[in-house]
């Protein structure tokens, strides 16, 4: 059984990629700086793939628990969700699983909040997050 079928419902997009060289430490293990760049490939993923080109927003916090170690090379697949909707913000709710593991390596909760970037203030959610969430 593979992360796919085990937790397709679970998430809205699954991103798969591949561990490199220079993601490693000193330790022999993947930084866990790298993890953000691992989490924001899969949040580019998911938006590209749910064509959200026009939602704008910006990433105000991630809380990121570090489950396991991830070594080199490994095939990776992230999960990613929208997991909670608020009137002006949402959060995506990721997991990195590691070579089929169908327990996660790390967790992570991203709150994105809806910005006008030529106001300069919030806005309130696109209804094509709404929708997803909703689904």
């Amino acid at each position: 059984m593979s992360i796919v079928q085990d937790n397709h419902s679970k998430f809205h997009k699954i991103f798969e990629m591949v561990t490199r060289w220079n993601d490693m430490d000193s330790m022999g293990h993947i930084n866990n700086s790298v993890f953000l760049t691992y989490l924001e490939s899969a949040r580019i993923d998911l938006f590209k793939k749910l064509e959200f080109k026009d939602v704008p927003f910006i990433m105000a916090s991630i809380k990121l628990d570090y489950l396991k170690q991830i070594k080199h090379p490994s095939k990776l697949k992230i999960g990613s969700k929208i997991s909670r909707l608020g009137n002006k913000s949402f959060d995506i709710m990721s997991e990195i699983f590691v070579n089929n593991d169908l327990e996660p390596a790390a967790k992570a909760t991203i709150t994105c909040v809806c910005y006008d970037y030529i106001k300069q203030t919030t806005i309130p959610v696109p209804k094509k997050i709404i929708k997803l969430y909703n689904n």
